[in-house]
């Protein structure tokens, strides 16, 4: 052992610290392994977020500018990415909700068929659940109270109900010992439900991943790296990996871009789908050419629409509570939660425009066009109403159904490209129906966002695939236990595993199946 202390610079070499990287570390480091988590992002505390996104500066991830927050915004072809960067990943920006896929999910798309999905993974879910401090919300508010009216119009009030959420629901603003792992983790105050989830919680109430799997990560012996983005994976001696390999990172935060590299004998890429496919993608080219030929292939969004209603009711108010406190399952394949930004933050309003479609951007443009002439008054108190978020809800639909694209590399960066069926479309009639009637029903105007009407290009904050499960590598990129194909010691766990759409917001997903490969890996010296 040793020897074999000495031969590596670090057992394992964690690539992203979201949802699959945290597990990772956690659990590797538990099973006697020396980890280092690269991490692109800060590490950012409460008091590093901003009251509301209009600070561009502690908001958005816009390095060319000196911008170092946690939140991404990135434009492809056919689509606009959403996503988080930081140490915690996706956890400092996403909405906490952690909700188990329907059955379709665990039967449907490349992994259908490769295990009895529902079965294998149900007690993963169940300890990721609690790992995240998952629990009902136990508070509706307007917005919820008025897709709870919607259901009961549509016929499916029994497909209503609270999200369950990662948030803690102590006194709200007092600070208590750690009420999750026995002492061992940090202290945490109740949430005081200000709706600031998605802008980063202020107040030590959500539940991020370092305050739980990355914080535990760190205690049992992991080291996690910020400011440090993975360029290169190569093999050590053998081409499969099998005594294994070289890391190369540089500074993406220091103004001097610093590089370093560290030798490990094995790798986990969860640097989102974003940050893994390009990685694999470039690797493929140059030091692990043994790669899937699918990598960048059945690359989904979750089949989702974002949409903002916004009500002229002076009553109204839909910035309180947690960021997504509700759910309905609007039909066998379709989702519906409401979504919500703290008081003040009225970012988005820059790029609304009212919500038409048209099967090209003539008619749309002209049916934008009579939206404006026709309704001047509506679309001026939309453009103007003095606290944006306040009056507005955002509606996030999310549906099973699959349709994928492919990114691969293009000039500077990845590209998108059409894969299978048709590419993901901002324009899905059930979701125009939804948000019609929840704005008849709140008194409001749906809206879109610019980028959807005149281009056709939808928003997504779950882009998923790109290096799917197979049973060889003609299928898929990793196998059933998420080993890259050809090599050893090489996993992938982040949402580019995810082989199906799950329809739901895909966190709990992810650190499910995480927990079930790194169940699998034998503790250091066996």
């Amino acid at each position: 052992m040793a020897a074999e202390q000495q031969k590596f610079d670090h057992d394992y070499v964690v690539i992203g610290s979201g949802f699959g990287g945290s597990v990772s570390a956690l659990r590797l480091s538990e099973k006697g392994y020396r980890v280092l988590v690269l991490e692109k992002g800060k590490r950012l505390t409460e008091k590093d977020f901003p009251k509301r996104n209009w600070n561009l500066r502690k908001w958005l991830w816009l390095p060319t500018f000196r911008f170092f927050g946690f939140f991404r915004i990135t434009l492809f072809r056919h689509l606009t990415v959403l996503s988080g960067v930081g140490v915690g990943g996706g956890s400092l920006v996403y909405a906490n909700a952690l909700q188990v896929p329907p059955k379709e999910f665990f039967r449907s798309g490349s992994w259908a068929g490769l295990a009895d999905w529902e079965q294998e993974l149900g007690g993963h879910y169940t300890t990721a659940l609690a790992m995240l401090g998952a629990v009902p919300n136990p508070r509706l508010e307007t917005g919820d109270r008025a897709l709870e009216k919607l259901a009961g119009e549509l016929g499916t009030a029994d497909k209503f109900g609270p999200t369950t959420v990662a948030v803690f629901f102590g006194e709200p603003d007092v600070t208590v010992a750690d009420p999750y792992f026995g002492g061992k983790g940090p202290g945490r105050a109740g949430c005081n439900f200000c709706g600031g989830c998605m802008v980063g919680c202020r107040y030590n109430a959500k539940n991020t991943l370092d305050k739980n799997y990355l914080y535990l990560a760190e205690r049992t012996g992991a080291r996690v790296q910020p400011g440090s983005e993975a360029v290169a994976v190569a093999p050590l001696g053998k081409d499969d990996g099998s005594e294994g390999y070289t890391v190369r990172w540089r500074a993406s935060t220091a103004l001097l871009k610093r590089t370093g590299s560290s030798t490990c004998r094995g790798v986990v890429f969860a640097g989102g789908v974003l940050g893994t496919v390009k990685l694999l993608t470039a690797m493929k080219r140059t030091s692990l050419p043994r790669i899937s030929d699918r990598v960048g292939r059945d690359v989904r969004t979750n089949s989702e629409s974002l949409m903002g209603v916004m009500t002229f009711d002076r009553d109204r108010k839909f910035s309180d509570g947690v960021a997504i406190g509700s759910i309905l399952q609007t039909d066998e394949h379709s989702f519906l939660e409401p979504v919500r930004y703290p008081s003040g933050s009225g970012f988005w309003r820059l790029f609304m425009a009212p919500q038409v479609h048209g099967r090209n951007v003539l008619t749309r443009i002209a049916k934008l066009a009579l939206d404006l002439i026709t309704h001047p008054v509506a679309n001026l108190r939309v453009y103007f109403v003095r606290n944006w978020a306040e009056k507005t809800q955002i509606l996030l639909f999310m549906r099973t159904i699959s349709s994928t694209l492919r990114l691969s590399d293009g000039w500077f960066r990845l590209r998108s490209q059409k894969d299978q069926g048709e590419a993901p479309t901002a324009f899905i009639p059930e979701a125009k129906v939804l948000a019609e009637r929840y704005a008849k029903a709140v008194n409001g105007k749906p809206m879109v966002l610019l980028s959807e009407t005149l281009l056709g290009i939808p928003t997504t904050a779950h882009i998923l695939g790109g290096a799917v499960m197979g049973r060889d590598r003609e299928e898929g990129v990793i196998d059933v236990e998420n080993r890259v194909f050809g090599y050893r010691n090489l996993f992938v766990c982040d949402g580019s595993m995810i082989s199906a759409n799950p329809g739901v917001n895909p966190s709990l997903t992810i650190a499910a199946i995480t927990e079930r490969a790194m169940s699998r890996v034998s503790p250091k010296g066996i």
